[in-house]
């Protein structure tokens, strides 16, 4: 296997040369470059990855921390975030923190040593404070870690009112709004404070349900929805997660209630399983892929020093869409 010396003794350079042209950095006559890449690929030369992070100061790896893997929302966001670090050059080094809370402050601990290059945060195991005075490079998703750390997140007001309008528009007056804690803020939450909201301004009842802080079992969902739908049992509409919703479909078919003759829901996420129930699950679709995107765009901008770009991507619900994806750096009194 040829070496960066026998592709800078072919060339006639020396091997800093060598590196700057295959690396891109520092200036190289163009002739030269080309020169060195011809032979490089003639010789078959493969960089040594560890050797090039070395002389970039990098380990071209990025943490990405998630609550609970299982959770289809979470599995598809770390699948397109995977895709996205691979395709700037990165690997992913992947947690979740269910059950094992100080995973999250090992991959901070990690990254103070720079085990990594920076971490992609969707997790709420820890306090805000613990990413503070990191100076290291910290994307949050769907939680504000306090000031200078950029968010990442849908448009979660948008969606509670297209919940709210769609059960509207069925002629729901009587519904269930299952949410998450409201003793921790976080963008998401304000889906079902929006949804809670319209739907009083146009006259209906909401009966919302706050659900346990940073719990995504299957088991806890099935015993929350089964309990509530059994205390109020003349409600006409739900909204909740998707795995929520698909719980709500399945007792109420169980107790012969006719989904959506008798009974409305609506998930949120619109994960690929809510395809695959009958009836079709009405879900309100965060832009997955764009989230991934927006995360690790943000990511590289601020591993080459730069500022956390401000800006909008899209989000959709089915036949609707909305200028869905939040990109900001804000300050803890903005929460």
């Amino acid at each position: 296997m040829a070496s960066i010396r026998d592709v800078a003794k072919k060339a006639g350079v020396g091997v800093g040369t060598v590196s700057r042209a295959l690396n891109g950095t520092g200036y190289v006559a163009e002739d030269t470059r080309a020169k060195i890449l011809a032979i490089a690929e003639k010789l078959d030369y493969q960089p040594n990855e560890l050797a090039r992070n070395l002389f970039r100061n990098r380990t071209g790896i990025i943490g990405i921390v998630v609550p609970d893997m299982e959770n289809p929302f979470f599995s598809k966001l770390l699948k397109h975030m995977e895709i996205q670090l691979y395709k700037n050059g990165y690997k992913a080094m992947i947690c979740n923190t269910i059950e094992i809370s100080n995973r999250e402050q090992d991959f901070i601990d990690m990254l103070r040593q720079n085990v990594m290059d920076g971490i992609i945060t969707g997790a709420h195991s820890l306090q805000d404070y613990a990413y503070l005075n990191l100076n290291k490079p910290v994307v949050a998703m769907d939680r504000n870690l306090g000031p200078g750390i950029p968010m990442i997140h849908s448009d979660h007001k948008a969606g509670g009112r297209m919940a709210a309008r769609l059960l509207l528009d069925a002629g729901c007056r009587n519904v269930l709004n299952f949410g998450g804690s409201f003793r921790v803020h976080t963008p998401s939450n304000d889906r079902h404070q929006e949804f809670k909201q319209v739907m009083e301004e146009n006259g209906a009842s909401v009966k919302t349900i706050e659900m346990a802080w940073n719990m995504m079992e299957y088991d806890y969902y099935c015993r929350i929805m089964e309990q509530y739908m059994d205390i109020y049992r003349d409600i006409d509409g739900v909204f909740t997660t998707d795995i929520g919703a698909l719980y709500c479909l399945n007792i109420a078919n169980q107790r012969g209630v006719k989904v959506p003759e008798k009974l409305h829901i609506v998930g949120y996420d619109a994960v690929d399983m809510t395809r695959l129930f009958t009836p079709k699950l009405t879900s309100i679709a965060q832009d997955i892929p764009g989230l991934a995107t927006a995360c690790v765009d943000t990511m590289m901008d601020l591993l080459d020093g730069k500022k956390s770009r401000d800006g909008t991507n899209s989000a959709c619900f089915h036949t609707k869409r909305w200028n869905g994806i939040k990109r900001s750096t804000k300050s803890t009194e903005d929460a």
